[in-house]
C-alpha cells in the first residue's frame, strides 16, 4: 500500500503532517476573515426583525471591530505563553459559541454581545494561526509558500464572505450568516488536537504581564471604539471624546509599564526589528484602503445598481477569485524577486484598480465597467496581504512570533477602524436630507470619491513600502541565511 506521507524537498509542500496543520490554519483564517463582512448583506433583514435603527446597525460590524482589535495583542502574546494549540481551540470554541448565539439572538442586544465575543475569539485566532505558520515553516522559501496558503485564505474570506453572506440570507434568512459558523468553527477546534502537537511547558522566568495586557487592551479598545463611532455619533460627543482621551492615556500607560517590566508583554527590542514595524505600517495601510472597499461596493451594488441580496453576492465572484489567486503566489513571488519589488509592484496594481473603479461608478453605472477596476485592485489585495505578513515575520525569533503576530494584526485591525471612519466621512459629505434620486446620485458620487481617496491611500502605502524594504534580521539563536540578506 502507498504511503499516505510523501517526503518534500525544502521548500515543497508534499502531504504531510505539516502539510495537514497548514490546511487546518488556513481555514482557521478563512473562518476569521469570512466573518468580518458576512454580516454586511444581511443587515437590512436584521435591522428589520430586530429593530435596529439607521444610526446604530452598524454597531452590528463595529462591535466585532472593536473587540477584535482590542485583544489582538493580548491572543499574540498568549499564544506565546500559555500554548498556541490551547489558544487556537480557545478562540475557536469561543467562535463557534458566540455564532450559536448570534444566529438565536432575538433582541439587538444580544446580537451585539454575540458579536462582540466572535470578535474576541477571532482576536485568539488570528495571530496564533500566524504564529503557528511561522515557528512550523523556517524563514525562506517554505514559510513563504505556506504564508501565501495561509494569506490566501484570510485576504479570500473577506471577499468570500459578502458572497457567502448573500446567499445565506437569500436562501435561509440572516440567521445562516452566524449558524454556518458553528458548523465551521466546531470541526476546526477539534482538528486542532489532532494536528497540532500538544503545547510544551510553560518556559520558566516568564509572566504574563497582567498591568501590560490590560492597559493596551483597554486602551485600544476605547480607540477603536471612538473611532467607530465617531462618524454617528458625533466627533466632539462626550463619550467619543472620553473614550479618545482614555484610550491614548492607557496607551502611554502601557508604554510606561512596559519600560519597568521584567518580562514586558511586548519587548522593545521588537520595534527595533525594521522588518516588523514595515509589516505593521504596510499591514494598517492596507486595512485602511483595500479592506474598507468592500464596505463601499456591498453599498453601491445594492443601492445604486439595485442588486439583491443573492446578486450582490454573485457579484463578489471575480474579485475572490483574483483575489485569491494573488495570495496563493504571493509567497512565490516574494521568495523570487524580493519583498519590495512583490510590494510595489501589487501596490501600483491595487492604486490603479482603484482609480478605474473609481471612474467607473456612477450613478447610471454597471458591473462590467467595474470589472477592469476590480481584477486589478483585487489582484493587489491578494498579494499585498500575504507580502505584508511575510515582512512582519521577518527575523523574530520563534518564541516571540505570538506577539509579532499580534502586534501585526492590532496594526491590521486599528487600521480597519480608521480608514473606514475617514471614508464614510467623505463619502456621506453633503448627503444632509436628500431622498429619492437625488440621494442615490449623491451616494454614488461619495463612494467615487472614496474610491479615489483610497487610490491615494494605498499611493501612500507604496511610498512606505520603496522607503522602507524590509531586510531580514537576525533573530536569535539562530542567525539569517545569507540569500536573505537582500532584497
Amino acid at each position: 500500500m502507498r504511503s499516505t506521507e510523501v517526503s518534500s524537498a525544502p521548500g515543497d509542500l508534499g502531504w504531510n503532517r505539516e502539510t495537514a496543520t497548514l490546511a487546518l490554519l488556513s481555514f482557521a483564517m478563512l473562518i476569521v476573515s469570512l466573518d468580518q463582512y458576512i454580516v454586511v448583506v444581511a443587515l437590512p433583514d436584521i435591522a428589520r426583525d430586530l429593530g435596529y435603527s439607521a444610526q446604530t446597525l452598524q454597531t452590528v460590524i463595529s462591535a466585532y471591530a472593536v473587540a477584535s482589535a482590542g485583544f489582538l495583542l493580548f491572543g499574540g502574546r498568549a499564544a506565546d505563553l500559555i500554548g498556541r494549540r490551547r489558544i487556537l481551540a480557545t478562540g475557536l470554541a469561543l467562535y463557534a459559541g458566540a455564532a450559536l448565539a448570534g444566529g438565536l439572538a432575538t433582541g439587538a442586544g444580544i446580537l451585539l454581545a454575540a458579536r462582540a465575543f466572535q470578535g474576541l475569539g477571532g482576536a485568539l485566532v488570528f495571530p496564533t494561526t500566524l504564529a503557528l505558520i511561522n515557528t512550523t515553516f523556517p524563514e525562506g522559501r517554505a514559510r513563504n509558500r505556506a504564508l501565501g496558503i495561509w494569506g490566501g485564505a484570510g485576504a479570500a474570506g473577506l471577499v468570500i464572505g459578502v458572497l457567502v453572506g448573500g446567499l445565506l440570507t437569500q436562501a435561509f434568512g440572516w440567521e445562516a450568516v452566524f449558524l454556518v459558523n458553528v458548523a465551521l468553527a466546531g470541526p476546526a477546534m477539534l482538528l486542532a488536537f489532532v494536528l497540532i502537537p500538544p503545547d510544551g511547558e510553560r518556559e520558566k522566568g516568564r509572566k504574563f504581564d497582567l498591568p501590560g495586557a490590560l492597559s493596551v487592551t483597554l486602551g485600544v479598545t476605547l480607540i477603536v471604539f471612538a473611532l467607530v463611532q465617531g462618524p454617528g455619533l458625533g466627533w466632539l460627543s462626550p463619550g467619543i471624546l472620553i473614550s479618545a482621551a482614555a484610550g491614548l492615556l492607557l496607551i502611554a500607560a502601557f508604554a510606561v509599564i512596559e519600560r519597568r517590566s521584567a518580562d514586558p508583554l511586548m519587548p522593545p527590542r521588537l520595534l527595533s526589528n525594521r522588518n516588523l514595524v514595515t509589516g505593521v505600517l504596510i499591514a494598517f495601510m492596507f486595512m485602511a484602503t483595500f479592506g474598507s472597499v468592500l464596505y463601499f461596493l456591498s453599498i453601491y451594488f445594492q443601492e445604486i445598481l439595485g442588486f439583491d441580496a443573492l446578486e450582490t453576492g454573485v457579484g463578489f465572484l471575480i474579485p475572490t477569485a483574483v483575489v485569491v489567486a494573488g495570495s496563493t503566489t504571493a509567497g512565490q513571488f516574494v521568495t523570487r524577486f524580493g519583498l519590495r519589488q512583490t510590494l510595489t509592484a501589487a501596490l501600483a496594481i491595487g492604486a490603479v484598480g482603484a482609480v478605474l473603479l473609481g471612474f467607473a461608478t456612477s450613478p447610471d453605472g454597471s458591473y462590467v465597467e467595474l470589472v477592469p477596476g476590480l481584477v486589478a485592485l483585487s489582484l493587489g489585495d491578494g498579494v499585498v496581504f500575504t507580502a505584508m505578513f511575510i515582512a512582519a515575520a521577518t527575523g523574530i525569533a520563534d518564541r516571540q512570533q505570538g506577539i509579532a503576530s499580534g502586534v501585526a494584526s492590532t496594526g491590521s485591525g486599528i487600521g480597519a477602524a480608521v480608514g473606514l471612519a475617514i471614508l464614510v466621512l467623505v463619502a456621506t459629505a453633503g448627503l444632509g436630507d436628500l431622498t429619492g434620486e437625488r440621494l442615490r446620485i449623491a451616494t454614488a458620487d461619495g463612494i467615487r470619491t472614496a474610491l479615489f481617496v483610497v487610490a491615494g491611500g494605498i499611493a501612500v502605502t507604496l511610498l512606505v513600502a520603496v522607503a522602507r524594504c524590509p531586510t531580514p534580521a537576525a533573530p536569535e539563536p539562530t542567525p539569517v541565511p545569507r540569500q536573505w540578506r537582500r532584497c
